[in-house]
């Protein structure tokens, strides 16, 4: 897999856990817990991104 591919795909798990944390937040029945789970699984994927992305 080459790195822009592989960039390609961390973001799209990125964009696909944003859509979850949103959800979670609509939903009355996901915990606090659950949220922050979901918002750190987020970041770790953006700076991992942060780190394999070209510098411009």
């Amino acid at each position: 897999m080459s790195l822009s591919s592989h960039l390609e795909e961390l973001k799209k798990k990125h964009a696909s856990l944003s859509a979850a944390v949103d959800q979670a937040h609509r939903s009355p029945g996901t915990s606090d817990l659950e949220i922050t789970a979901l918002k750190k699984r987020k970041l770790a994927l953006k700076e991992q991104i942060s780190r394999l992305a070209p510098a411009h």
